[in-house]
């Protein structure tokens, strides 16, 4: 490995669903369980909108 392979971009750390995990390091599986739970933040932020809407609408409807 030369000192040219640190100036190369990384590739973006990814998860797929049910992919084999025999290979993973320790530090491959934390960046993945971050990356995971990140993921899950964000999804459930936007379940909270959706469900602020849907409240509205039905608040709206039923006046």
């Amino acid at each position: 490995m030369s000192f040219m392979d640190d100036d190369r971009p990384k590739k973006p750390v990814s998860h797929e669903i049910g992919c084999e995990l025999d290979a993973l390091s320790a530090d491959e599986l934390d960046r993945r369980i971050a990356l995971l739970q990140d993921e899950i933040r964000r999804l459930e932020a936007e379940k909270q909108k959706k469900a602020a809407g849907r409240r509205a609408a039905d608040s709206f409807f039923r006046s």
